[in-house]
C-alpha cells in the first residue's frame, strides 16, 4: 500500500482535468486559432495568460468582449467550441502517465476522489466516459456551476462540501498558477503536476504549490519535490 508524507491526513484528492488528469491542453490554441479563422478574427495579445483558470462561461464573455463585433450569443459559441473540441478529447487525449494506478490506489485507501474544471460539464462528462474512469469519482463538479472561476476557491470548495471532506483533509492537483492559488485559497495542500502547456511557468508553480510532479509515478516512488 501506498504511504507517503504526501498523503498524510489526506481524506479527499481532488484533481483539475485538463493538463492534469489528461494531456489535452494542448487542444485549445489549435481550437482558438481555427475559430480565429473561421471568423477572420486576430487573437487578442496574452490572449491565453488572460483567460487562464477561467470558467468555461466566464471564457466566452471576456471573447464576446474582445470581438463586440461577432455576432453570436454565449451559448453558441460554447456549443461551437465543444464540438470543434470532442473529437481530439474524445481520441487524442490520454491520462497524464502513472494517473490511473494513483486513481485506483487511491480508492483501496478508501480516500474520496473528485475533480474541479474550469472546463464544460458536456466536455468533461464526455472525455470521462471514453476514458473508462468516470466511476471512479465520486463528485465531478465544474467553474461554471460553483459561480467563479479560478483563482477564485469556490469550485475546489463545492467539490470538498459535496465530498463531506473538510478543506484542511483536501489534497489538490493541478497544472497552472492559477489553479494552483485556487486550491491554496481553498485552504487544501496543492501537488502541481508538470504539463508541456505551462512548462514555461514551472518555477511560478513550484513557488505557489506544496509539491511538484513530474508524473504521478512520482508519488508511488516518493520521488516527488516538496517545496
Amino acid at each position: 500500500m501506498l504511504e507517503t508524507k504526501m498523503l498524510e491526513d489526506i481524506d479527499a484528492v481532488i484533481f483539475d482535468m485538463d493538463g492534469t488528469l489528461i494531456d489535452s491542453m494542448w487542444i485549445w490554441p489549435s481550437i482558438d486559432e481555427d475559430f480565429f479563422e473561421k471568423y477572420n478574427l486576430v487573437e487578442p495579445e496574452n490572449f491565453h495568460e488572460n483567460i487562464e483558470g477561467m470558467s468555461y462561461t466566464e471564457v466566452v464573455h471576456f471573447f464576446l468582449e474582445a470581438f463586440p463585433t461577432l455576432k453570436r450569443t454565449p451559448e453558441q459559441i460554447m456549443d461551437e467550441w465543444t464540438e470543434m473540441a470532442r473529437d481530439r478529447y474524445m481520441n487524442e487525449a490520454p491520462l497524464k502517465t502513472g494517473v490511473h494506478g494513483f486513481i485506483l490506489e487511491m480508492k483501496r485507501q478508501g480516500k474520496k476522489i473528485g475533480i474541479a474544471t474550469s472546463n464544460g460539464r458536456a466536455l468533461v462528462e464526455d472525455t470521462l466516459n471514453a476514458l473508462g474512469v468516470s466511476q471512479y469519482f465520486d463528485v465531478v463538479r465544474t467553474a461554471c456551476e460553483a459561480g467563479k472561476g479560478k483563482p477564485a476557491p469556490d469550485v475546489y470548495l463545492l467539490v470538498a462540501k459535496e465530498l463531506g471532506v473538510s478543506p484542511g483533509h483536501c489534497l489538490v492537483f493541478e497544472d497552472v498558477p492559477m489553479g494552483i492559488l485556487a486550491g491554496k485559497n481553498a485552504g487544501m495542500k496543492v501537488c502541481a503536476v508538470d504539463d508541456a502547456f505551462s512548462r514555461i511557468q514551472e518555477e511560478k508553480k513550484k513557488s505557489l504549490a506544496d509539491y511538484y510532479i513530474y508524473d504521478y509515478d512520482d508519488i508511488k516512488n516518493e520521488t516527488y519535490e516538496v517545496l
